[in-house]
């Protein structure tokens, strides 16, 4: 199997490229590359990969085909990938637009955790895909983290809006706490460090018992301490109603997106 990258430099394809690479889940003669800025002199390590003169000469030498690209670059690619598994990258891109290359179409939703083999990258399978292509596509999307079948093409703009924003949304979170705290007279140095454990430190006490969160609130409500106090304050000023209309905006800027301009 040769697997074509479209968008082999950018974040998620390079991450990709990086992940089937080091976890020798491909050869490096088993990869083909394509990027706007042209051939690099190593790849991840690796001298002398191949490089694809453009998008018809990618696809003529893969089996699969990964387009890695900004949505609004789909246009331009005017990609013709009949007879081959194709996955789709791109928020916002419908499969039936997608079709129009005449490939197998997947449509999978990873996020920037991809650069450190680990995203949840959930896929969505049109129809004609097999069931040996949904093997494929596990395979692949083993090299940057874990993934799961979705039952409809609507729930990747969901996927879109929530796995796939990353480490946005904690990183928002991160400048509001290391704000608050350097507003009191802290460092700089040691605010980003006290934000750093709440996020990071926090995140590790949910890390494969994410769904007890309901009850780790529930406990710290309990206690009615520090803690309490300002899960309470956090609810009373909007924090939930925040997270859910975030998710909202981003799924609707998704499914806007697959509209096209109006």
């Amino acid at each position: 199997m040769r697997v074509g990258i479209i968008g082999a430099t950018g974040w998620l394809g390079s991450a990709l490229g990086a992940g089937l690479l080091s976890r020798q889940i491909l050869r490096p003669e088993d990869l083909l590359l394509l990027n706007r800025s042209g051939p690099r002199p190593d790849y991840h390590g690796h001298a002398g990969m191949a490089w694809a003169r453009d998008a018809a000469d990618l696809v003529a030498q893969s089996d699969v085909v990964v387009v890695s690209v900004r949505p609004e670059d789909w246009p331009g690619l005017t990609l013709r990938a009949e007879g081959r598994l194709v996955l789709s990258f791109m928020a916002g891109i419908d499969a039936a637009t997608l079709a129009g290359c005449g490939g197998r179409i997947v449509r999978v939703m990873p996020n920037a955790a991809a650069e450190i083999g680990a995203s949840y990258s959930p896929f969505w399978a049109a129809d004609g895909v097999t069931e040996a292509d949904r093997d494929t596509v596990r395979l692949l999307l083993s090299a940057i983290g874990t993934t799961d079948e979705l039952a409809s093409e609507a729930e990747i703009d969901l996927m879109t809006a929530l796995p796939g924003s990353g480490a946005a949304y904690p990183a928002l979170m991160a400048v509001a706490m290391a704000g608050f705290i350097q507003a009191q007279g802290v460092s700089e140095a040691i605010a980003w460090r006290a934000a750093e454990a709440a996020v990071i430190g926090g995140a590790r006490l949910l890390e494969g018992r994410i769904s007890e969160a309901p009850a780790m609130v529930a406990a710290y409500r309990d206690y009615r301490g520090t803690t309490a106090a300002g899960l309470d304050a956090a609810e009373a000023a909007g924090f939930s109603r925040a997270v859910v209309a975030a998710l909202e905006a981003a799924t609707d800027k998704a499914r806007r997106m697959a509209k096209g301009p109006a």
